[in-house]
């Protein structure tokens, strides 16, 4: 037994001198930790300034920080070992190395979580533990969930997602829709597929004059200025109207508003209170971009996506909502997606093939490198944050991340 040990720390040190960029927390095997107790050293926490500057404005981290096995912070998360819980230590710690190296882009956070545990957590950049990161296009999945909390609670049903959002939506002059808008329901806009089409001049004339825009305003010219609604429209196009007509139906069926029904039933209920979400022009949140979440936060939303709504036992989300908006509703088809990639109800399904077998994986993906990745048949949830222009991690997680928890 002993000689295991020592060989173990043998390994160890290799695998720390090896990786000289990083600062290492809890790598020690059980024969060195009591050496070690007493120096423990904390995720990186964002600074008095950093906190007043924007994000692109905030100093990197001298060295990334990588646990692998992270720190009770006493904020409802779970933790474990990553070893423990079926990872291969030297997989994630070379992929860790590579990421402080920007070998891969410019990323700010990685962590996982398995069988209800973070097991690893990593920062790198511009990555602060408490420090809300921006989410970018993975709120339209938190929007879904939102939609599915409205469900669970009858504030609307599974019937509903095929009724006319019109039928949800007062205030609204019909006499000037174009043609055809009875036909967008919660479904087609939340597999992006409304029929909404809008001209160049149109959509710059939207981004220009905020003010004109207001409110209820921003629907109202959408259903005026839009294309004409038809089946040949109402195929998938990536865009920001869709999301925003979501959020309207929800603001319109919740008791309240739509900003205190998604603090209220959606993060407060799993400990999510360190967040921004900005509001669009119509007041409401927006629906689409502009949330801000910490990456710990982000494996709390992974984790009603594994535990099929629930929340320590509690329905939070409909299932049969769930089951339909993570998978494979229609086809991703924008130039920018890759071509094995679905769409459902705003979040992404995908096969990533291990040795032979196909595991199907659910995302929430926002640009510069926001993902939410998870496996529920290896009960694995994957978080990246970054500021990437090109964003191309993911191809690390079927390569590096998902063999290391594949036997």
């Amino acid at each position: 037994m002993k000689t295991n040990r020592k060989l173990k720390s043998l390994i160890t040190v290799a695998l720390l001198s090896s990786l000289s960029s990083f600062i290492f927390i809890n790598t020690a095997t059980a024969s060195t930790e009591d050496n070690v107790k007493g120096a423990k050293i904390l995720a990186p926490e964002v600074s008095a300034s950093d906190a007043k500057a924007s994000f692109w404005d905030m100093s990197y981290l001298n060295k990334a920080f990588i646990d692998t096995r992270p720190s009770d912070r006493k904020d409802g998360i779970t933790v474990g070992d990553l070893v423990a819980n079926g990872g291969n230590k030297a997989m994630i710690l070379q992929l860790a190395q590579e990421i402080a190296d920007k070998k891969h882009g410019k990323y700010d956070s990685l962590l996982i979580a398995r069988h209800g545990k973070l097991i690893f957590e990593s920062y790198y950049l511009r990555g602060r533990v408490n420090q809300p990161h921006f989410q970018a296009s993975a709120t339209k999945a938190y929007t879904s969930l939102v939609v599915g909390r409205a469900i669970q609670l009858g504030y609307l049903t599974i019937a509903d997602l095929d009724k006319p959002v019109l039928s949800f939506l007062k205030g609204l002059n019909p006499t000037k829709f174009v043609a055809g808008v009875e036909k967008i329901t919660l479904h087609k806009a939340m597999t992006m597929s409304s029929g909404f089409r809008f001209t160049e001049e149109q959509l710059k004339n939207f981004r220009e004059n905020p003010n004109k825009y207001k409110g209820l305003n921003q629907i109202q010219a959408f259903l005026e200025l839009s294309a004409p609604i038809t089946s040949e429209s109402q195929s998938f196009k990536y865009q920001g109207a869709d999301p925003t007509i979501v959020m309207q139906v929800l603001d319109a069926v919740v008791p309240g508003s739509a900003k205190d029904f998604i603090k209220n039933e959606l993060l407060d209920k799993i400990g999510i209170n360190t967040y921004k979400w900005r509001n669009d022009l119509d007041g409401l949140p927006l629906a689409g971009e502009r949330s801000s979440m910490t990456s710990r936060d982000m494996i709390n939303l992974g984790s009603l996506i594994i535990n099929k709504g629930k929340w320590h036992g509690e329905q939070l989300i409909s299932a049969k909502y769930l089951a339909s908006a993570t998978s494979g509703i229609t086809k991703a088809t924008e130039n920018w997606q890759p071509d094995s990639f679905n769409y459902g109800y705003f979040w992404y399904q995908t096969d990533m093939k291990i040795k032979d077998k196909n595991y199907d994986a659910n995302i929430a993906w926002g640009s510069g490198g926001q993902h939410i990745i998870t496996f529920e048949e290896l009960d694995l949830t994957i978080v990246i944050t970054g500021h990437d222009r090109e964003d191309t991690i993911l191809a690390q997680v079927s390569k590096n991340i998902l063999p290391a928890f594949v036997k």
